[in-house]
């Protein structure tokens, strides 16, 4: 089995809705796994754009979302999975807008791929918030498996 990350919103390499951007509501979409590693300790997640640098680090890629010590048991986020509305000892790290939250896709042109990347990790991670670059590093020699599903976004008009 291979560990596998889906939307029922959007295909892989399919558009993500509006609903889910800047331009809509900026919730975040619903995400299912499965075939996790049977060793799992937590889960963490991480939502870039690697087509949007962040102008005082033009190489960085741009963070939207980073969630972390996500329960090992969980396989489902619902839509809005803000910061009280996640499961128990999840924790919202730090995006590149230094918000604790989803900041949806918002390119300013162009199309944008958004890539949402699940980590399997062997521990859970310190509970102080983390930014995108703070739990790389974390989870660095952690990592059971990685899957990740990719959704494109334009803005129309």
């Amino acid at each position: 089995m291979t560990f596998r990350l889906m939307s029922p919103q959007f295909e892989h390499l399919g558009r993500i809705p509006a609903e889910y951007t800047l331009d809509g509501s900026n919730v975040s979409p619903p995400l299912m796994w499965r075939d996790a590693p049977s060793d799992t300790q937590s889960f963490a997640l991480i939502l870039d754009d690697p087509d949007a640098p962040i102008p005082a680090a033009p190489r960085r890629v741009a963070a939207h979302w980073v969630l972390y010590n996500l329960p090992a048991d969980l396989g489902l986020l619902e839509q809005d999975a803000a910061r009280d509305r996640l499961p128990g000892g999840a924790e919202v790290g730090v995006n590149d807008w230094n918000h604790q939250a989803y900041d949806g896709p918002v390119p300013l042109a162009g199309r944008h791929r958004y890539f949402f990347k699940l980590y399997a990790l062997d521990t859970r991670l310190d509970s102080k918030p983390l930014r995108k670059r703070e739990l790389v590093r974390a989870i660095r020699g952690h990592v059971l498996d990685m899957t990740a599903l990719m959704g494109t976004y334009e803005r129309i008009g």
